[in-house]
């Protein structure tokens, strides 16, 4: 995803024409480089295939030259964006569209028996355009919003739902699941099970951000494993998709990281954050599930973006949520707070903007939230988005 190529100069240098061979040493000469190419041309194939096979991610689309020749695609299927009027029904749905994935979003609360999710499902307008329940199964602070038998999350389920009762109901009505998790920004799991949490190098007591919050660690096992199950139960239950988000470290001071695993001040702590993404991906594809991580802008600009790492992860999709509201006010960004003006599209494209070079080598599907947005900013946000080279789908 880039900026639109706005034309390139072209540079034109003369060649040196040599003069003065006789014939003979012409045909040395034209025999010689014939040799040379050939030779050139076996070394090149022999070395390019193993190299291109070594880097070749995983999951990664076949090249061209690996592609059968199939009928050209459907146009119908391209990218639209609708408005659709749910003020008739108490239950908050929104729809979302975007070229291989629209869905209808369910709040927390829609999730707390199953006739509060039917409810919500049936006040979903009945378009063949919707494919996928977006569902908050795990949610920022780590509340589990459905009966899960996972040993960790039994302190934080708020839901006597069953995962078969959720995606019975969803497949009944003719609509896929999604599943939101949030990763590592989980706050509840560490104080049940403090060796999920960052300890102080010290003593191996708790760390607890300025807010008093314990936070889930990449670096410890046993979230690894907390957040692996979570995965394996959601795929083998039966749910489509499975978007991961928050996979983001806190924001550490300079004091922290004076009192904490030297490791985390160091720009290789990445591979954390990587490693657990390809492990999760792993578990939710071999459960049959597809999966996608999903990344704040706003961790995006206050530098919490370790997980952008191309060459690390097994996959290349990546949904990027602007949340219109929280650029409102301003982002602060060490002492400087960037401020974000205008209507809603603007303030998105001043967002991509500042953001574009680190997404730049990923698959970006916009997710646009915080805003009520009127149909002209739809398209506008939608035009935005293509000129970056994003999907987009808005959530209002």
């Amino acid at each position: 995803m880039k900026f639109k190529n706005k034309g390139r100069k072209i540079y034109k240098t003369k060649e040196k024409n040599y003069y003065g061979k006789s014939p003979v040493g012409k045909v040395l000469s034209g025999a010689l480089t014939v040799l040379l190419i050939g030779g050139i041309g076996f070394i090149g194939y022999s070395v390019a295939e193993p190299i291109i096979n070594y880097t070749k991610h995983k999951g990664d689309e076949p090249t061209a030259a690996e592609t059968p020749i199939t009928e050209p695609a459907s146009t119908e299927a391209a990218v639209t964006t609708r408005i659709v009027e749910t003020k008739a029904v108490e239950t908050t749905v929104v729809v979302v569209e975007s070229d291989d994935y629209s869905a209808a979003m369910l709040k927390e609360t829609d999730l707390t028996d199953i006739d509060a999710l039917k409810s919500a499902i049936d006040a979903i307008p009945k378009e063949d355009v919707i494919g996928y329940i977006e569902l908050p199964l795990k949610t920022n602070g780590g509340s589990v919003n459905y009966a899960s038998i996972v040993n960790e999350a039994q302190t934080a389920i708020k839901s006597t739902l069953t995962l078969e009762e959720i995606v019975g109901e969803i497949e009944k009505n003719g609509f896929k699941s999604a599943a939101v998790i949030s990763v590592f920004r989980d706050n509840s799991v560490p104080v049940t099970f403090p060796d999920t949490g960052y300890v102080l190098a010290a003593d191996g007591s708790p760390w607890a951000d300025s807010q008093g919050k314990l936070w889930a660690s990449p670096y410890a096992q046993r979230t690894i494993d907390y957040n692996s199950a979570i995965v394996q139960e959601l795929s083998f239950t039966g749910i489509d998709m499975i978007i991961c988000s928050d996979m983001v470290f806190p924001d550490f001071t300079e004091d922290d990281l004076q009192q904490l695993d030297p490791v985390l001040g160091k720009s290789d702590r990445c591979m954390a954050m990587t490693s657990a993404a390809n492990l999760l991906f792993n578990n939710a594809v071999s459960g049959g599930s597809d999966m996608r991580i999903e990344v704040s802008a706003v961790d995006i600009l206050q530098g919490r973006k370790d997980i952008l790492q191309p060459m690390l992860l097994s996959q290349n999709n990546i949904i990027v949520n602007i949340d219109v509201s929280s650029l409102v006010n301003g982002v602060a960004i060490g002492d400087v707070l960037y401020e974000f003006e205008g209507s809603p599209s603007q303030m998105v494209e001043q967002c991509l903007v500042r953001i574009n070079v680190d997404i730049a080598d990923f698959n970006v599907t916009l997710k646009i939230t915080g805003a009520s947005l009127p149909a002209s900013e739809v398209v506008s946000i939608k035009k935005i988005a293509e000129d970056y080279g994003c999907e987009v789908y808005v959530i209002s």
